[in-house]
């Protein structure tokens, strides 16, 4: 997924909480779900970072002067003003773009089968 096109705050917003157990009608669940979808962003975007980053290196190495890369210091700030997988997947449950299943449900569908 294109975490640059969700459109979402930047700092923690107060939420309604009542918007969040409205699908799964269990807070707790909700919450769960959501620090899942997080951890998955952030290691999208951690390891998309990193593959940057390596290439940068690549290039440092060949020089052996410590030396400003004005496409390095981009790069460090966009990923600085990106808001944090929490508010990403925050943004994603609400906009119900998040998958999940329950294995406790399946688990009971295949016994009363």
């Amino acid at each position: 997924m294109d975490y640059k096109k969700i459109r979402t705050e930047n700092t923690s917003v107060t939420r309604n909480l009542n918007d969040f157990d409205k699908e799964t009608e269990n807070i707790y669940e909700s919450l769960v779900i959501l620090s899942k979808r997080a951890n998955q962003i952030a290691n999208d975007i951690k390891e998309e970072l990193a593959d940057k980053i390596q290439d940068f290196a690549i290039i440092n190495d060949a020089s052996d002067d410590v030396s400003e890369n004005k496409e390095q210091i981009e790069l460090a700030r966009y990923y600085e003003q990106m808001p944090k997988p929490t508010l990403l997947s925050i943004q994603e449950f609400l906009d119900h773009q998040i998958y999940y299943r329950l294995p406790e449900e399946e688990f009971k569908r295949e016994s009363a089968l």
